[in-house]
């Protein structure tokens, strides 16, 4: 077995470079590339491995500079999701504050379900130095780093004490970024002197190599008990998840609810499975969700999910599914999501080998015509809803809906929205009309404010024929917008679109739902004898002049009853750009969009002096009375007290 004399460095950069990923007739790179923000901690190691081929292989590892360690993994995650979690980035940080600033991230990697691959520097293995700078001493554990915290945040961890225990850590590391079940963040601890050792490596080690992605297919006799279930339903729906899109089983899909007529409510993750204009499609489910979905989702006797986690607002804090009898049928990759809610019959499956199969024993199968007839109305009042919303109202400072809509009119059908945090999520999910199923890219499993613009980056990379169309309030741009600078030198396109309310919209919305008055959501100067920051001026804060102090195209929106009109104009100008565009809008955050009728489960006080409070506290108890545990119902043969599995 020859071997090659190589730093641990240089050994897993080099292996990193030739790993890829082969999912049916797709073979792409594994990890796309390496964002890097070096210090003490990885300069003489990652750093140097990846100067050293740029020089000598500048193909095989491409690197890229990042302003913040967070952001860059927020990239690689929204990258992923835009390959299908084909492919991600390795992200390397230096020792301490560093490595820990990627923290958030790997949480919101795992909590999705997306890959990508952390590389934080740890302290030296051989404790020459000790304590080295930034390194945390615990009393009780010498073995102890800061880097154990990314330890519940991953779905493998590794730190590698050794040079030689780099082969087996690496490996099991690509086994876990390309497994569709296992994936999220990924976490291999690099101590900083042995990043820098030299290790004998086998050329096996460094070879080409492949990773299969894994898509099951399901047991015959779960296809058939489903089939006969939603055959005997009466209102049987789909909830489709973004598992639909990983599969990229758009297709199958749409040939499965237009061959039944059975409708269809979409999570966050999942929008974009259907185009919103689809018969079958009835939008956004849940708490944020259209009312036809939502009206749809109360009196469904079957639920067949597909690719979905059911999160709380999918669910609407588990008030979404009122049927006294509902089933729920779960077709998922993960036996994790599949067993949820007593599912009466879990499908341990790829989406895009199931749906087929399912749709193969529905033949001859449709809702009633009546029933269809009720669904197709209510699609139709909820997108005159809609167009409603949109229309400019002429406001001095329009609505985040007339913004919106104004926004999707100038967007191509490919074009990609994304978002992350406060109120924009909520309307997106409710208002914004999918063409392309990767149209619509809101980060809400962990729904992390600063997402947005480094995840617009993520999408570009990803693909430079679509443009990405960041949307994000002035909350959300104040906690990350440093990668504006990371557009700036790469020449990638991005539209963010910023809409400054003075503070958190979203927050300060649900606040006066639960009786706290907005306390603590305005940006305004502080009343230090009332504490308080409620009634003080508003700050003279000009976020178009930071943004122009980054380099970034900026196009500013005037106030008055033209300001739609000017957002138009400067979408167009902005797609028509070959540059990065920032187009800055002030709105009025207390003109609310149209709701759909859902429910979020968000505490209120008990006992309060306020009646704010105490009115609340009356809503909430209502509305919390229609929880339901989401045990589905067992359908039984009678004879047998079993189900009947099989013909």
């Amino acid at each position: 077995m020859s071997t090659r004399v190589m730093t641990v460095s240089q050994a897993l950069i080099e292996f990193l470079g030739n790993q890829w990923t082969v999912d049916g007739d797709i073979r792409t790179r594994a990890i796309a590339g390496t964002f890097g923000i070096f210090g003490h901690g990885n300069v003489a190691g990652v750093g140097q491995a990846l100067k050293q081929y740029s020089v000598d292989q500048p193909t095989l590892m491409p690197y890229h500079q990042a302003r913040n360690e967070q952001a860059m993994v927020h990239e690689s995650v929204a990258y992923a999701r835009m390959t299908r979690r084909r492919s991600t980035f390795a992200c390397a940080a230096s020792v301490g504050p560093g490595a820990t600033n990627m923290l958030t991230g790997a949480a919101l990697a795992t909590i999705n379900r997306l890959p990508v691959l952390l590389l934080p520097s740890d302290t030296f293995a051989n404790r020459a130095p000790d304590p080295v700078l930034q390194q945390l001493e615990a009393f009780h554990d010498g073995s102890i780093s800061v880097n154990d915290a990314f330890k519940p945040l991953s779905k493998y961890f590794d730190r590698i004490h050794r040079p030689e225990q780099l082969f087996s850590a690496a490996l099991n590391a690509m086994r876990v970024l390309t497994d569709p079940v296992e994936t999220g963040a990924v976490t291999l601890a690099l101590p900083e002197d042995v990043q820098a050792e030299r290790i004998e490596v086998p050329e096996e080690f460094l070879a080409p190599r492949e990773w299969i992605m894994r898509r099951p297919e399901p047991e015959s006799q779960t296809i058939t008990a489903a089939a006969r279930i939603i055959s005997a339903s009466k209102k049987p729906m789909i909830i489709a998840g973004g598992g639909v899109i990983y599969a990229d089983a758009h297709r199958e899909l749409e040939d499965l609810v237009s061959a039944t007529g059975i409708p269809v409510g979409v999570s966050q993750a999942g929008m974009g499975s259907l185009n919103w204009d689809h018969p079958q499609n009835l939008g956004a489910v849940g708490a944020t969700g259209t009312s036809a979905a939502n009206s749809r989702a109360r009196d469904a006797d079957v639920i067949i999910g597909i690719g979905t986690r059911y999160s709380d607002f999918t669910t609407a804090s588990r008030t979404a599914f009122q049927h006294p009898d509902v089933v729920f049928i779960n077709i998922n990759v993960a036996a994790f999501d599949a067993y949820k809610h007593g599912s009466s019959i879990p499908i341990v499956a790829d989406a895009k080998k199931a749906l087929p199969l399912l749709l193969g024993q529905l033949e001859g199968y449709h809702v009633d015509a009546n029933d269809k007839s009720q669904y197709l109305r209510q699609k139709s009042e909820w997108d005159a809803i809609v167009d409603l919303a949109f229309v400019d109202q002429g406001r001095d400072e329009p609505s985040q809906a007339e913004i919106i809509g104004a926004v999707w009119e100038a967007s191509d059908p490919r074009d990609t929205v994304v978002c992350a945090a406060g109120s924009l999520p909520g309307d997106l999910h409710g208002l914004w009309r999918p063409r392309d199923g990767l149209g619509y890219h809101v980060e809400y499993g962990y729904s992390c404010m600063g997402y947005e613009i480094a995840g617009g980056l993520g999408v570009a990379r990803a693909d430079s024929t679509r443009d990405a169309i960041v949307m994000v309030g002035d909350g959300s741009y104040l906690m990350m917008h440093t990668e504006i600078v990371s557009a700036v030198a790469e020449g990638l396109k991005v539209i963010i679109v910023l809409i400054q309310n003075h503070g958190y919209a979203s927050i300060g919305h649900l606040s006066e739902d639960l009786g706290s008055e907005r306390y603590g959501t305005l940006y305004r100067y502080h009343d230090a004898e009332a504490n308080t920051f409620d009634t003080g001026d508003t700050l003279p804060v000009d976020l178009a002049a930071n943004a122009e102090s980054l380099g970034i195209d900026v196009i500013r929106i005037n106030k008055g009853p033209a300001a739609i009109t000017e957002v138009k104009a400067a979408m167009a100008a902005a797609k028509a750009s070959p540059a990065a565009t920032l187009i800055h809008i002030e709105s009025d955050p207390r003109i609310y969009g149209p709701h759909g009728g859902g429910w979020w489960d968000v505490p209120v006080a008990e006992v309060s002096t306020l009646s704010s409070t105490q009115n609340a506290r009356r809503k909430y108890e209502q509305a919390v009375a229609l929880q339901k545990p989401l045990l589905g119902n067992y359908p039984t043969n009678h004879s047998s007290g079993r189900l009947k599995w099989s013909k």
